[in-house]
C-alpha cells in the first residue's frame, strides 16, 4: 500500500495516486511530495519527501552515486530547525530502525590518511524523533560510505506517527532515507542500482514511467546556456522541454553558487547573440557576492521561462537514463529529486547544457575529461603527458560583523590549521577553488566535503586559536555555498574540437560565432597551498594568459552537436574544445551565447528537416542570418566584464 501526500504552494492537502502525481505537476514545477510507503516488511520514508524539510537543504549533487538525493543541515555551524513529517504504519508494535546516512569526514580518517588532512570526531551528526521523543541512537558518526545506520528496536504506539529529523550541530548532517523494518535484519540496498529497484519495488511503480510528452526539443540542464538555449527555440516555435535538477535556474550564476556573468556578448557580426541573456544579465560584482541581485537573477530567469508558452519547465528533474534509436537519442527518463517519481520526455532533438555532461555521457556521445598532452594537440599550455588534472571547482563564503562578541566552536574534524597555513581573510572568492585532481563528476560530494572542512577548519583557528584572533571577535560566518560551482569535467566531442593552436593563429572558421576576448585563463593548485595540504590543495591561482588584451575569437558552431549521436546538441562547459582552449570559452556570457546558438540551430532542423550536422553542411548561410537577428528581445551592447 502506498499513501502519498501532496503539499501544494497553496497549503493545501490531498491525497493522491503515483501516477496522478505526475499529472499535478503541468508545468513541471517543483512540488514538495513527501512519500512513504508500508509494506508488510516495514515502513519506508525518504528524507527529501518530508512534509517540512525545515532549515535542512536537499542536495541532488551526487544522486548518480548513492542512488537518490537526500537532506543536508548546512547551518555554518548553526543547527538547523527540523524537518519533519506524518507516517501511517499497518500495524502497532515493535519495529526496527534503520537510517541511510554516513560521517561525511570519514574519507580522513584512519592512520594512513596524512596528518595535515587528518580529522578527528563527526560533525554531522542528528537524532530520529518519534511523536516527539528523541530515538536514543545518534546518526551520522560512524561509516565514511553510505549505508543504513541500524537504531535499535522501538515501539510504534499508533498507526498515524509524526517523525522528525534534528540536527545536532548545523555542520552538514545527512539523510537520504529512513526505514521501519518488521525484522531486525533485513535486506537493504547500498549500490545505487539496487536502491532505485528497491524503492520502485516499495512504492509500488509501474515498470515504464508516465509519459510527460513529446517535445520538438529537450534541453537538460537550466544553467544560462540550457535557459537561453530553451528560449531561443521556444521564440521560433518549438515545443520545449526545460528539466533542471535544482530548485532555481542559473547555474553558477543562482543564488546557490553566486558567480557572476562574465566576459562579452552581442558582437559584430553576431549582434543579436546574447540577447536572451541581456534580458536577466548585470555587470560583474565582486565576488563572494552578497548582494539581492542574485536572488533577484532567480526571479528574472524564472519569470523569462515562464513567459514563454512554448515552454515546459521541469524544476527538480534529474536525467538517469536515455532511451535511443540506433545512433540517436528517443528520449530520456527523469526523476523528481523530491518525489522519486520518474517521467519519461521523448523528442526529436536533445541539448546537453549539464555542465558534467551528464546526458552526452548517457547517451554514449564520444567525450573528454582532463588534459590533452602535448604529442597529441600540439598546443604550447598542455602538459607533456595527458592526466585527469581539472580546473577546480568553488564554494563561495561570507562572514559579517554581529556588533558583540560571537564564539564559534574548535572543530577536530576539520582540516588543521597552524599560523602559517591560516588563510587571514573574512570572505572566500573563486580562488578558494579545489578537486583539481580528482573526478568531478563521481566524487563531487568529496571534493565539496573537503572545501567545507577547510572553510570551516580555517575560520575555527581565526577565531579561537590564531595571533589575530581578536580582529575576528565580532564576525560570524554568515554563509557558504554547498552545491559546487564548477569549471570543467566531462567535454563532449563534436564534429570540430577546437584547441589552442586554433586561438593562436586566429583561425577563422566559416562557422565560427561564439565570440569571447577572455583569454586562456587556466586555474591550477597554489603551490604554497598543495604542499602544505599534502598535495590537497584547496586555494588556487589564475594562469591568465592575454587577461585584458585577449583578441576576439570566434567558437565554431561544429563545437555544439555530438560528432556520433546525430540528434545531441551541447552548450556551456561541455563544448567540444581541449583543456586549453575551454578555458578561454568557460564564462558564462560565452555560454549563454552557445546556448542560444543551439536553440536557433534547433529551430532549423525541425524547419528544414535537416540535423544539427545538416545545418552546417546544407544552411550554414540561413543559420548565420539567424545568429545575427539572435532571439532576444531587445538586442544591446556587451556590459563591462
Amino acid at each position: 500500500m502506498i499513501l502519498r501526500t501532496f503539499l501544494f504552494d497553496t497549503g493545501s492537502m490531498q491525497q493522491t495516486s503515483r501516477r496522478e502525481f505526475c499529472k499535478a505537476i503541468p508545468s513541471g514545477l517543483a512540488l514538495a511530495a513527501p512519500a512513504y510507503a508500508q509494506q508488510p516488511g516495514g515502513v519506508l520514508l525518504e528524507a527529501p519527501a518530508f512534509v517540512d524539510h525545515g532549515g535542512w537543504v536537499l542536495d541532488q549533487q551526487s544522486i548518480d552515486r548513492i542512488g537518490s538525493s537526500y537532506l543536508l543541515a548546512h547551518g555554518c555551524g548553526r543547527p538547523v530547525q527540523d524537518a519533519v513529517t506524518v507516517a501511517e504504519f499497518p500495524s502497532t508494535g515493535e519495529y526496527y530502525l534503520f537510517v541511510r546516512t554516513r560521517d561525511w569526514v570519514g574519507p580522513w580518517k584512519g592512520a594512513n590518511v596524512a596528518p595535515e588532512l587528518r580529522a578527528e570526531g563527526s560533525p554531522g551528526v542528528f537524532r530520529l524523533l518519534i511523536e516527539g521523543e528523541p530515538v536514543e541512537t545518534i546518526f551520522g558518526a560512524e561509516g565514511a560510505d553510505w549505508h543504513w545506520e541500524p537504531g535499535g528496536a522501538i515501539r510504534i504506539s499508533k498507526k498515524k506517527v509524526t517523525v522528525a529529523i534534528r540536527d545536532l550541530t548545523g555542520f552538514d548532517g545527512r539523510c537520504a532515507a529512513v526505514f521501519f523494518s518488521r525484522t531486525a535484519n533485513p535486506t537493504l540496498p547500498d549500490a545505487p542500482d539496487e536502491v532505485r529497484a528497491w524503492r520502485s519495488r516499495l512504492m509500488e511503480e509501474p515498470v515504464e514511467p508516465a509519459s510527460a510528452g513529446r517535445f520538438d526539443f529537450v534541453v537538460t540542464g537550466g544553467g544560462v546556456a540550457g535557459l537561453c538555449a530553451a528560449v531561443a527555440a521556444a521564440r521560433h516555435g518549438l515545443k520545449v522541454a526545460l528539466l533542471h535538477n535544482r530548485p532555481v535556474l542559473g547555474g553558477n550564476s543562482s543564488s546557490e553558487i553566486r558567480v557572476s556573468p562574465s566576459s562579452v556578448r552581442n558582437i559584430e557580426p553576431y549582434i543579436g547573440l546574447g540577447s536572451i541573456l541581456g534580458e536577466f544579465d548585470w555587470n560583474r560584482t565582486v565576488e563572494p557576492p552578497q548582494a539581492r541581485v542574485f536572488q533577484n537573477g532567480d526571479e528574472a530567469r524564472l519569470k523569462l521561462v515562464r513567459g514563454e508558452r512554448n515552454i515546459s519547465l521541469f524544476l527538480n528533474h534529474h536525467v538517469y537514463r536515455v532511451e535511443k534509436a540506433g545512433a540517436a537519442i528517443n528520449a530520456v527518463y527523469a526523476q523528481h529529486v523530491l518525489s522519486g517519481v520518474s517521467s519519461r520526455f521523448e523528442g526529436a532533438f536533445f541539448a546537453d547544457c549539464t555542465g558534467d555532461a551528464n546526458l552526452g555521457f548517457l547517451a554514449g556521445a564520444h567525450w573528454r575529461m582532463g588534459r590533452e598532452g602535448r604529442p597529441k594537440t600540439g598546443e604550447a599550455r598542455a602538459p607533456d603527458k595527458a592526466d585527469g588534472q581539472v580546473i577546480g571547482s568553488t564554494l563561495h563564503w561570507y562572514s559579517r560583523t554581529t556588533g558583540k562578541k560571537t564564539p564559534f566552536p574548535d572543530l577536530p574534524w576539520a582540516l588543521p590549521f597552524t599560523e602559517e597555513k591560516c588563510q587571514f581573510v573574512t570572505e572566500g572568492g573563486w580562488n578558494w577553488e579545489t578537486g583539481f585532481h580528482l573526478d568531478q563528476v563521481n566524487q563531487t560530494e568529496l571534493i565539496r566535503d573537503y572545501k567545507l572542512r577547510a572553510i570551516f577548519g580555517n575560520w575555527a583557528y581565526q577565531k579561537n586559536k590564531s595571533e589575530r584572533k581578536d580582529w575576528y571577535t565580532d564576525l560570524e560566518l554568515a554563509w557558504a555555498g554547498y552545491v559546487l560551482g564548477k569549471r570543467e569535467s566531462r567535454r563532449l566531442m563534436g564534429d570540430l574540437v577546437y584547441s589552442q593552436k586554433d586561438l593562436d593563429a586566429g583561425t577563422e572558421y566559416p562557422d565560427g560565432c561564439i565570440a569571447c576576448n577572455w583569454g586562456i585563463d587556466i586555474h591550477v593548485p597554489d603551490p604554497k597551498n598543495q604542499k602544505q595540504f599534502a598535495g590537497w590543495a584547496f586555494r588556487a591561482v589564475a594562469e591568465h594568459y592575454d587577461k585584458g588584451r585577449a583578441p576576439m575569437r570566434w567558437l565554431p558552431y561544429r563545437c555544439l552537436y555530438s560528432r556520433n549521436v546525430p540528434n545531441l546538441f551541447m552548450a556551456g562547459r561541455n563544448a567540444s574544445c581541449t583543456h586549453v582552449a575551454f578555458a578561454w570559452f568557460r564564462t558564462q556570457r560565452t555560454t549563454a551565447m552557445m546556448g542560444e546558438a543551439i536553440g536557433l540551430a534547433a529551430a532549423l532542423c525541425i524547419g528544414r528537416k535537416t540535423t544539427p550536422r545538416g545545418v552546417y553542411a546544407e544552411h550554414l548561410n540561413e543559420y548565420k542570418e539567424m545568429l545575427k537577428k539572435g532571439a532576444g528581445k531587445v538586442i544591446a551592447g556587451s556590459p563591462k566584464s
